[in-house]
């Protein structure tokens, strides 16, 4: 390895423990001269942190530096209590992933009852969801698409990641009671949250 190409890792590697959010090749090429093979940088940098403490991960087309996968439970001093998403807000998220870009109404006709705001709203506070573009359709609708957040989280690179149907009847996540006694379910309070039940797991 040249001097040069050393020296470009290492700004790389500067770039993403400084940066607070994952960054993109497009931004990190900023830094660096017109013809500059950032993907080749990043992919050696994640070569030489393979097996490490810290991994080099990409989610959703930007890059980060992240804790290793097997080595999160012994990092935990104290757990902390997380608030459970309602049903309705795991089902929307749900609906959003796989079907997104998708309007209110959408998930309305998907889900079979009405969404409330808050149920929205709690998803993206989380920074899970993010509004999308309008559809060229009479009132132009707004459409939902999930974040970049949302990836992170989860732990996927990319939306091709996502739990296919037979992953999730096979953990027991996926609902299999008859579609009639889903649609007769009672409908979401104002909060978002539906009275019978409460989960905090998307897959």
């Amino acid at each position: 390895m040249s001097a040069e190409d050393f020296d470009s890792i290492r700004l790389v590697e500067a770039l993403l423990f400084a940066s607070a959010e994952p960054l993109s090749e497009k931004i990190l090429a900023r830094h660096f001269g017109e013809g500059t093979d950032v993907g080749a940088l990043l992919a050696r940098l994640q070569a030489d942190y393979s097996g490490r403490g810290v991994n080099l991960v990409e989610r959703g087309g930007s890059w980060a530096f992240r804790t290793a996968a097997d080595l999160g439970d012994r990092l935990r001093i104290e757990r902390s209590q997380v608030r459970k998403l309602s049903r309705a807000a795991v089902e929307t998220l749900a609906v959003i992933a796989y079907h997104q870009p998708v309007s209110r109404a959408e998930i309305e006709t998907i889900r079979g009852v009405a969404t409330a705001r808050g149920t929205l709203d709690v998803l993206i506070e989380a920074d899970w969801i993010k509004p999308g573009h309008r559809r060229e359709t009479p009132g132009r609708p707004g459409t939902w698409i999930t974040t970049e957040n949302f990836l992170d989280h989860f732990g996927l690179s990319g939306l091709a990641d996502l739990p296919g149907v037979d992953e999730l009847k096979a953990t027991g996540l996926l609902d299999k009671r008859p579609a009639i006694q889903t649609l007769t379910e009672p409908e979401e309070t104002d909060d978002g949250h539906e009275a019978d039940d409460q989960t905090g797991s998307l897959f």
